[in-house]
């Protein structure tokens, strides 16, 4: 009966280890992130300083004194334009205008120019003075900024002088 039961028969022999694999233990390995891209900052071209602002002047209309009008030899000539600061640059006192063609007509060829905010009209007003002899006259007028460059419409009085 002792033969019968084999006490050893459920006994298991130790692995072979040339023949089963080494237990590797799971581990957490992280996943792959897309590459994040990398921002590229804008660069301004030289010649657009966001720093510089524009200068623009837009003629709008004359107020008063339209051309053509006849006046007396040497009477006063109350002139007004109104125009738009169309720029990005607010006119301070450096700011003036300027005499660019024609006759003065008895005023100094440089006036400062009114202040005005970007994008506001604004009213220009010269006091002239009719010369003594008859004819056509015309004096035109130009912006420039506090680095002196012109820039904006030019406007300008045209009047005729009758005795």
């Amino acid at each position: 009966m002792v033969s019968g039961c084999n006490a050893m028969s459920n006994v298991r022999s130790a692995p072979d280890s040339s023949n089963n694999p080494t237990f590797i233990p799971p581990t957490l390995a992280p996943t792959p992130l897309p590459p994040t891209p990398t921002p590229t900052p804008e660069i301004a071209a030289a010649s657009e300083d966001p720093s510089k602002c524009s200068d623009i002047l837009t003629y709008l209309s004359d107020i008063t004194v339209p051309d053509g009008t006849i006046v007396a030899p040497e009477s006063t000539i109350d002139k007004r334009w109104e125009i738009e600061n169309s720029g990005t640059c607010n006119w301070d006192s450096n700011y003036t205008i300027q005499l660019i063609a024609g006759n003065a007509l008895g005023v100094p060829q440089e006036q400062a120019l009114v202040p005005a905010r970007s994008k506001t009209r604004a009213e220009i007003r010269i006091v002239f003075t009719a010369p003594k002899e008859p004819g056509k006259y015309r004096s035109a007028w130009q912006a420039y900024n506090a680095d002196q460059q012109p820039f904006g419409d030019p406007f300008y009085i045209e009047i005729v002088v009758k005795k």
